[in-house]
């Protein structure tokens, strides 16, 4: 591959990464506006989280077989289409058009989330740890920051300003991608025909559910904290502003880990660091939070180690599809098979703790729940790592 396209290719790539998190990551700070604003219970809010991973769960695996038929490169652009339209949908003042235009984000979101570390692999193969840090970095620091802006505008503007604003990186990245159009090819196409190697399915095999396993309970976790936590700080008497900025510094403090897991996963003992720095910051710190306290000094430390967890969490479950992979269409079909079960079983996160907390009437039981799934994550973790590559 050319410098300049290889050029164009980190741009369009970091640019697309950097709206996978960030339409879910702005919902918290303006969800109290749109129940005010459009009537909504408090008890269907975590739906607007869980919609997007339900979408992840049916979608994956059809993105994967439209991607065969038209080419990466051009399914990310079209499908990424839904998300630009669907992010303005979410703008109309409606109940139906908030999830319907929550439901077209999900469809462009998984098309990034799916295709993506198959076309790191692909485009990068000497940088591909380089490539998969860049492309985890572009998402968690976008998708922080996103949190903190959407918090500032949302005290001065209205939801639909502020969706509206945001909205605009996802059509920077639609246009910075089409350069990408140049290399899409597809099988289909009788001038350029791709020779696919043949490998048993994923579907069948014991590491490709590990893996599945690992991100779904990652993931569960990770978006009931994300939605839950701005509210679980408010019964300890902290404000609506230090629980978003707090939420806020969670994401930013697992960036480190972007650079980190690619450096520590091919050293000696490497990944059992990751996965102790996971347990620390999904297991420990999260049981923390029974205790009631009003120290920011306290908060703070809890948010960044649950922050580094996450961080080490997730980059793990990326870096698996990759490195225990070994080529880009194995890398596709465990991508979409991991997120479809994997976001079907952490779909029901944020909504069932929902009405955990509703029926308890306090979050201790949601608390210990999480950390019992951060125990079975940290096992699965284990296991995966003793285990080699997924048959070809």
């Amino acid at each position: 591959m050319s410098d300049s396209k290889r050029r164009w290719f980190l741009i369009g790539m970091m640019l697309i990464a950097a709206n996978l998190r960030l339409p879910i990551t702005i919902i918290p700070p303006l969800l109290p506006a749109i129940e005010r604003d459009l009537g909504l219970p408090s008890s269907m809010a975590g739906l607007i989280t869980s919609i997007p991973l339900v979408t992840f769960a049916i979608c994956s695996p059809i993105i994967v077989k439209i991607a065969q038929r038209w080419g990466n490169e051009l399914t990310v652009f079209g499908l990424f289409t839904l998300l630009v339209i669907g992010s303005y949908v979410r703008i109309i003042p409606t109940t139906l058009a908030l999830f319907l235009g929550t439901f077209l984000v999900g469809i462009g979101i998984d098309s990034g989330n799916v295709l993506v570390p198959a076309l790191i692999k692909d485009h990068m193969p000497t940088q591909l740890r380089l490539g998969m840090s860049l492309y985890t970095l572009s998402m968690l620091l976008v998708g922080a920051i996103g949190t903190a802006v959407a918090g500032l505008l949302i005290s001065h503007t209205s939801f639909g300003v502020t969706q509206g604003l945001l909205a605009t990186i996802s059509i920077v990245a639609l246009v910075a991608w089409v350069p990408n159009l140049r290399a899409n090819q597809r099988d289909t196409d009788p001038d350029h025909p791709i020779e696919r190697p043949h490998y048993h399915s994923v579907w069948t095999q014991r590491q490709g559910w590990l893996i599945t396993l690992f991100f779904g309970l990652q993931s569960l976790v990770y978006y009931a904290i994300i939605t839950w936590l701005p509210a679980i700080l408010t019964t300890h008497g902290v404000s609506t502003i230090a629980a978003s900025n707090l939420l806020t510094l969670l994401q930013l403090s697992g960036l480190p880990l972007s650079f980190m897991v690619p450096l520590l996963y091919g050293q000696r003992h490497g990944v059992t660091i990751l996965l102790g720095i996971m347990s620390l910051g999904y297991v420990i710190a999260p049981l923390s939070l029974i205790i009631h306290t009003q120290s920011l000094v306290i908060l703070t430390i809890t948010a960044l180690v649950i922050g580094f967890g996450s961080g080490a969490a997730f980059n793990l479950a990326i870096l698996f599809f990759t490195e225990k992979t070994t080529n880009p269409y194995q890398t596709a079909a465990v991508s979409g098979m991991a997120q479809s079960a994997g976001y079907l079983l952490a779909a029901f996160g944020p909504l069932v703790f929902g009405f955990i907390h509703g029926f308890t009437q306090s979050w201790v039981l949601v608390l210990a729940i999480m950390a019992a799934c951060a125990v079975a994550l940290t096992a699965t973790g284990v296991l995966i790592q003793r285990h080699g590559s997924i048959t070809e």
